[in-house]
């Protein structure tokens, strides 16, 4: 046994250099093998000097006119130097000597791929895997794999990583990839039978009970996805993709306790995330627990300070408890970030609205509706705040021009007759209120909100109980 083989090795190609240059300036030098012309030619590919392995391979074919791995090696140059016709003339000289070396479609793969010939990479690599098996017919596969996907076939790359698969089960990359396009192509099916075979020949991999629970996810059956991530972090307890997703699962079945617990994990086990901390906040605003929303809610925002989406969640918070001012300052750090999001407008007219700073939530909801002008809330939170600011006139025109804006949405029409009564003008009120109630009828309770004691008025009454008759209000 050799006692510093690293050391040896290194002065054996010191000395295979110095014949070589020997070789080059046609001084007296040991004859040169054909492995010692590889070494070489790795030696400055190795170093990023493409020209010098170039050269090395044009002197090593010079005494080796008919080897085919010094011709892949420089066809392997040629291509990092973008000489794509050259290599592929190389690879075809090499053919003839030698076409069971699989790195010579795999190059001929590449370069007809920088040629945009996707056709012809695709029936090469096809015809190749008769002619390997074992590793190098996965690696055929894995390449194909890479070329469909580059030509957009993306179910024939599910196909061809579903055959790495089916010879070797428990192949990692395979295993890594095929969830991935799983869910590009929506093959959630075949995903699930493919891996309920690899369980039951392979039960303690994690990557299968993973990739399981990932299609019954993508199937929508979140308890089967739930039972399939627990036995995928029951093999492997630092699984933390199993516990995010899991999470997801629990969310998405509204059972906020257990997912705040697996995501609580995540966190444990990783870098913390803002995407994790919002989910958490999420659950906690589900549960209204409010505090604890924020507290999340804020951690994620001090790692992602300019997602103004965050602050406008911690901002709801605030204003689900009717702290409005708290409330503001969150919204005035969205709108700093983006400052014409619709929701934000609405969320900080209604806040203006409460601290009865009417003129400025009118500002905010005007700038809903000219954003959004489709937008049946926007309108409506106008003409609520016109009403309660008492501009009654111009809740009048607003309600005809939301109406128009939204194509005849009855709603407006309710608004339009409550404000009619506030103004005196019952007459019109209850025209506009009869023609309301034909149209949609369940819309009744928005006009009672605007005047509860509007209903102490027997000809409302009246119209209502008209329309009580086999319609649901």
């Amino acid at each position: 046994m050799r006692e510093n083989p690293y050391r040896e090795d290194r002065e054996e190609l010191k000395e295979l250099l110095r014949q070589y240059q020997n070789l080059k300036q046609g001084r007296s030098h040991s004859f040169l093998e054909e492995e010692a012309f590889e070494r070489i030619i790795d030696y400055f590919d190795d170093k990023d000097n493409l020209p010098e392995a170039l050269e090395a391979a044009e002197a090593g074919l010079e005494q080796f006119p008919y080897s085919s791995q010094l011709m892949i090696k420089k066809a392997d140059l040629l291509l990092a130097t973008r000489k794509y016709r050259e290599a592929l003339d190389v690879l075809e000289m090499a053919e003839l000597y030698d076409s069971s070396d699989i790195n010579l479609y795999i190059l001929k793969t590449d370069a007809y791929l920088a040629l945009d010939q996707q056709a012809k990479a695709v029936e090469l690599l096809e015809s190749a895997l008769r002619l390997f098996e074992g590793e190098e017919r996965l690696d055929l596969l894995f390449e194909l794999a890479d070329v469909y996907d580059d030509y957009e076939e993306f179910d024939k790359v599910f196909d061809c990583l579903k055959l790495i698969l089916e010879e070797e089960p428990n192949n990692e990359e395979a295993l890594y990839k095929i969830c991935f396009w799983t869910d590009f192509t929506g093959r959630n099916e075949e995903s699930i039978r493919l891996h309920q075979q690899i369980i039951e020949d392979y039960p303690f991999s994690e990557l299968a009970w993973f990739n399981l629970a990932a299609a019954y996810q993508g199937l929508k059956l979140y308890e089967k996805a739930i039972d399939a991530y627990q036995y995928a972090v029951a093999i492997d307890e630092k699984f933390d993709y199993a516990y995010r997703n899991m999470g997801d699962a629990y969310l998405r079945l509204r059972k906020y306790k257990e997912a705040i617990e697996v995501l609580e994990k995540v966190l444990e086990l990783t870098r913390p995330e803002d995407v994790i901390y919002e989910a958490i906040g999420h659950c906690y605003h589900r549960m209204g627990n409010y505090a604890q929303a924020r507290f999340h809610y804020k951690k994620a925002v001090h790692l992602n300070p300019d997602d103004s989406k965050l602050h406008y969640k911690i901002a709801v918070t605030y204003m689900l408890e009717q702290q409005w001012q708290s409330a503001v300052k969150q919204l005035e750090n969205a709108m700093r970030i983006h400052r014409s999001v619709p929701e934000y407008n609405l969320a900080m007219g209604e806040c203006k609205m409460n601290l009865n700073q009417f003129k400025d939530a009118i500002q905010y909801f005007g700038a809903v509706v000219r954003y959004k002008t489709k937008n049946v809330a926007g309108w409506e939170a106008l003409i609520r705040c016109l009403i309660k600011a008492e501009f009654y006139d111009e809740a009048m025109e607003q309600c005809m021009a939301a109406s128009k804006a939204t194509e005849g949405k009855p709603v407006f029409l309710f608004y339009h007759s409550a404000v009619l009564f506030i103004m005196g003008k019952s007459k019109e009120a209850l025209v506009k209120l009869e023609t309301a109630m034909e149209k949609a009828p369940r819309l009744l309770k928005k006009f009672v909100e605007i005047n509860p004691s509007i209903l102490q008025n027997n000809h409302v009454v009246d119209i209502v109980a008209r329309y009580k008759k086999g319609k649901k209000i």
